[in-house]
């Protein structure tokens, strides 16, 4: 006779849960890629590199000062703003239970800081990009996880949270991570400036096009596609116990896989008709950026809100990201060559600001004036410390390139490298003998015009 196995079913659904959680952190570290793919076709062929080698940086660097630094401050933030003790803080670091967790969490910190790549690529002196990348993972992305994740202020029992007898909707950080590595992409873009040539004498912006729509739309469904580990991943609890017996949460799993869905394609769509509409015609790589607008939009929202309201919440961030991304570079002279801030932030704030709105349970008055404070609270935050961090990067190594290496390419530039060596001439490839103050001297070589580059794409 077979005895049958016996087995705790809290043991197998935490076993199951904790497996389920390191793949989809490692469908999440995917996106990273899909990161470099979309930012590197939106910049010219001379600064591929450099694009490629800050996303190579944000995960060398920011998993590395995440772990030392950046998850204890996540937990000293919230325990002091919801009155809570800081003791423990960093015990992570010898608890191997807890290492999983972490690692979850690191890849959320490694978004938020890849996104900014995208808003100051082209001109932001490397050494100072690097260092702004530690420390928005170090402090400026940890406080804002530590007013909500971390329990603190914005959670039911932090001091704003608890005061509204509430706790702050964002369920996988469309403004925690999403719209906080926007507006920094903001802040960031405005203190380095404009490209040379993106505006005019008179301050009309200038289209400065990209030189590849193809690894642009193919970053995008990358990132769609790591989207699914960022949205139902986040839904960690996959296997539950009730009454001794293991049970599948099957209905959460499917609401968040289908608002995230709905919400991607409603992005797409209303962005493909609002480029057509102000273009006159559907545009390939706008219709790509409301698609992950769509994204961010429901990103907070997925296991709170119908699923028709999914699709409105994604729909909106599609239909605002032309119009904001425009407000950006016309109105507020910024040069935000990925559009961050549109995708981002401007979508991460509304998606998660109207999800009690459309919520399961119905419209809830506190609830509502939580999200609409918290998301001023993560804004504010996040541009007075990276204001902060980019004054004081400036003063130390300076935020922009020089005038030559600019207008030759960051690739040659910041790393001696050219990632389409057939569209640089030999000579000045070899011929760069010294570098003095950031500029390279080079021996009779000429450079590569913008539209060089493009006619021989």
């Amino acid at each position: 006779m077979v005895t049958p196995l016996q087995v705790d079913p809290a043991t197998v659904a935490t076993g199951i849960n904790n497996v389920w959680v390191l793949v989809v952190t490692f469908l999440i570290f995917f996106m990273q890629p899909g990161f470099a793919l979309l930012e590197a076709g939106q910049v010219r062929a001379k600064n591929v590199g450099n694009v490629l080698m800050k996303n190579m940086t944000d995960w060398i660097l920011g998993t590395l000062i995440y772990f030392v630094v950046g998850a204890g401050v996540v937990s000293i933030v919230g325990a002091l703003t919801s009155g809570g003790s800081v003791a423990g803080a960093f015990a992570y670091v010898s608890d191997p239970n807890a290492w999983i967790g972490w690692l979850f969490g690191a890849v959320f910190a490694m978004t938020a800081a890849t996104i900014v790549s995208g808003a100051v690529a082209e001109r932001m002196n490397f050494n100072a990009y690097v260092l702004f990348t530690i420390l928005m993972t170090a402090a400026i992305y940890p406080v804002v996880v530590g007013f909500t994740w971390g329990g603190g202020l914005l959670a039911s029992g932090g001091f704003i949270g608890a005061a509204l007898g509430a706790g702050y909707l964002d369920f996988a950080g469309a403004t925690v991570v999403h719209m906080c590595g926007g507006v920094a992409g903001l802040v960031a873009a405005k203190f380095v400036g404009a490209r040379k040539g993106r505006y005019d004498e008179n301050g009309n912006s200038q289209p400065i096009p990209g030189h590849s729509m193809l690894l642009a739309v193919l970053g995008t469904f990358i990132l769609a596609f790591g989207w699914y580990g960022f949205n139902v991943g986040t839904q960690a609890t996959i296997l539950a116990v009730e009454d001794g017996s293991l049970t599948f949460m099957g209905a959460a799993l499917g609401r968040v896989a289908l608002v995230t869905t709905l919400g991607m394609g409603a992005g797409g769509a209303m962005a493909m008709l609002t480029s057509a509409r102000y273009q006159g015609k559907p545009d390939p790589l706008w219709t790509a950026n409301g698609l992950l607008a769509g994204l961010v939009a429901v990103t907070g929202a997925v296991p709170h809100v119908t699923w028709w309201g999914g699709a409105l919440l994604g729909g909106l961030g599609g239909f605002l990201v032309l119009p904001a991304f425009h407000f950006t570079v016309d109105r507020l002279k910024v040069d935000d060559v990925c559009g961050v801030f549109a995708v981002h932030g401007v979508a991460g704030a509304v998606g998660t600001a109207l999800i009690p709105v459309f919520a399961v349970g119905g419209f809830a008055l506190n609830q509502f004036v939580l999200q609409v404070v918290g998301v001023g609270v993560i804004a504010l935050w996040t541009i007075a410390a990276s204001a902060v961090v980019l004054v004081a990067l400036d003063s130390l190594v300076g935020l922009r390139v020089s005038e030559r290496e600019e207008s030759e390419g960051l690739d040659e530039g910041e790393h001696g490298v050219a990632v389409y060596p057939e569209f640089v001439p030999n000579e000045r490839r070899e011929s760069t003998v010294a570098t003095d103050g950031g500029d390279i001297r080079t021996d009779g070589g000429a450079d590569v015009s913008e539209t060089e580059v493009s006619d021989d794409e």
